[in-house]
């Protein structure tokens, strides 16, 4: 599938009449074991990604470079449509933004998210003006590019509870043209509800964090349009092996064996279903 078609493909999956999941990968193994799977489409994980290179999830652990070439592999070892993390557009200025864009169309990416954060913990959420000024000039660098921009208002997510605030800014991210509207760790389902009714373009939330969890029909319900799992897809990952690691250090026993995905069933999934019988 060429670049326009996984962009139409991911566009008309926002418009649905039920929610869409949208994993995680955080490396090209995981993209092809999701793919395998059925799901529709692909969304990069910055935390996954910084578990699996030894870094901490946190702002500046990992360059532009290094989530573009990850996000690289991911879109070569699928062909699902894949959006990305890109986290605050790596650098305040609305120019950086619209550089981020550029580069990730480049990567074969039909999609990506820019937040409002600044990576400064004295004043992590950017100013409103400028937080609208940095999503315009990103909207302005997908004009014409196949493209889906998200525009993320992260402020529940540094303690900054208002959700009224955190409305105003995603009125403001759709007024300028983005095409869906992200606000993470909202505190329940009557805020999420209230978000969807309060805005006019398609809403992810993020589920498998921390927080309240909800179903796929009852976020549907409450008018979500897409869900996303964050970091949370490699964090259970690392706990099974965390788990496996403490049976053999405390027991000195394998029994983690028997929950292990087979070979075979692995060696089918990172060959699309055309794996040959090992020797």
């Amino acid at each position: 599938m060429q670049q326009t078609e996984k962009y139409e493909s991911f566009k008309a999956l926002h418009h649905g009449d039920a929610p869409f999941v949208i994993p995680n990968p955080w490396d090209a193994g995981t993209a092809r074991i999701l793919t395998s799977m059925g799901f529709k489409a692909l969304a990069t994980t910055s935390a996954g990604y910084a578990f699996a290179a030894g870094k901490r999830d946190s702002e500046g652990a990992l360059t532009r470079d290094e989530i573009l070439a990850n996000a690289r592999a991911i879109v070569a070892a699928s062909d699902l449509p894949v959006s990305a993390d890109l986290e605050d557009g790596f650098g305040a200025a609305p120019e950086a933004c619209a550089t981020s864009v550029v580069k990730a169309v480049e990567c074969g990416l039909v999609g990506g998210s820019i937040e409002d954060t600044t990576g400064d913990k004295d004043h992590p959420i950017h100013a409103f003006d400028l937080a609208v000024e940095r999503v315009a000039a990103a909207v302005e660098a997908a004009r014409g590019q196949p493209f889906l921009l998200t525009a993320r208002a992260d402020g529940h997510s540094y303690g900054q509870s208002d959700l009224g605030e955190t409305i105003r800014r995603l009125q403001a991210f759709s007024m300028a043209g983005v095409d869906v509207l992200y606000a993470p760790d909202l505190p329940d389902i009557d805020a999420i509800r209230t978000v969807c009714a309060e805005v006019d373009k398609p809403v992810n939330v993020v589920m498998g964090l921390s927080g309240p969890q909800y179903s796929v029909e009852q976020l549907g319900e409450a008018g979500v349009q897409r869900i996303s799992v964050g970091g949370s897809f490699a964090r259970a990952a690392l706990g099974a092996m965390i788990r496996a690691a403490h049976e053999v250090m405390g027991q000195g026993t394998f029994q983690y064996a028997r929950d292990a995905v087979p070979d075979g069933d692995v060696r089918q999934m990172m060959s699309g279903g055309n794996a040959e019988p090992r020797e």
